[in-house]
């Protein structure tokens, strides 16, 4: 994916930003090339915090699919221990393939133009570490019910397809019509990838700002790669985002706990 993002979508992010700016106007090579390289990484985070989660839930449908979950149902551990240990397992491993994706993101920053402080990357890892409780959360209870290998691909394909749409990873949603960004500004993984993209391009536009360029045109490029996201008109800052993740973690974590409580023959 991190090889996908560099070489097809760069240019696509390059282009749409260099738009932005008025004819005739100039700015520094290494900024442009930071900028799209933090938006590409903060993207494919975004995308790949949630989807991967999903990806290593399914050993939860596998386990009933092969009849492995039998061998655990007879032992002395109650279901919602069992259900525990897969969710914690989930957040496990997809901390450390989501890891390893921002190291090797930020030596592609490094490389593009470095503009992050360490403060900004103690955030994205809180951003990540948010995203990954968000899609652990998410995927235990969306596979919670599944039990055959068909169910299995089904779920795993239309995720891995469409929530990188909807979430504004491959296309932001300043580009999408005000219908749509309405609709989209009810899902909280919006704001999880705009808060990425916050911390990820704050020293971009500190930057820019120390650079002189217009007020105007700085407000512009954060409205368009999805900096400034609204909800009923009204600009979400950081800390709400953080609250709104931080609430949809332990709605849906809520809702996977009952899930786990019922009897048995009620999901069936």
């Amino acid at each position: 994916m991190i090889v996908l993002y560099a070489t097809f979508l760069a240019k696509v992010y390059k282009d749409s930003f260099t738009s932005a700016f008025p004819e005739g106007f100039t700015i520094a090579e290494k900024l442009i090339d930071g900028t799209v390289a933090s938006q590409l990484v903060a993207a494919l985070l975004a995308v790949s915090c949630v989807t991967v989660t999903f990806c290593v839930n399914l050993t939860m449908v596998q386990d009933k699919v092969n009849g492995i979950r039998k061998d655990l149902n007879v032992s002395p551990i109650s279901r919602s221990k069992i259900y525990l240990g897969y969710f914690l397992a989930t957040v496990l491993n997809s901390l450390l393939v989501n890891g390893l994706a921002l190291v090797i993101g930020l030596l592609y920053i490094g490389k593009m133009g470095w503009y992050l402080s360490f403060v900004d990357v103690l955030w994205i890892i809180i951003d990540e570490i948010l995203l990954v409780l968000f899609g652990s959360t998410l995927s235990s209870i969306i596979s919670y019910p599944l039990t055959t290998q068909g169910q299995m691909s089904a779920v795993g394909t239309i995720v891995s397809a469409g929530y990188g749409f909807i979430c504004g990873a491959y296309m932001p949603i300043s580009n999408f019509g005000s219908g749509l960004q309405k609709a989209l500004s009810y899902l909280p993984g919006t704001y999880g990838t705009s808060l990425i993209k916050n911390h990820m391009l704050r020293g971009i536009f500190e930057e820019m700002e120390s650079e002189k360029l217009p007020e105007e045109l700085i407000t512009a490029i954060r409205e368009t790669l999805d900096c400034n996201p609204q909800f009923h008109g009204n600009v979400v800052n950081t800390t709400q985002m953080i609250l709104i993740m931080a609430g949809s973690i332990v709605v849906l974590g809520a809702i996977f706990l009952l899930m786990t409580c019922l009897p048995e023959k009620e999901n069936r």
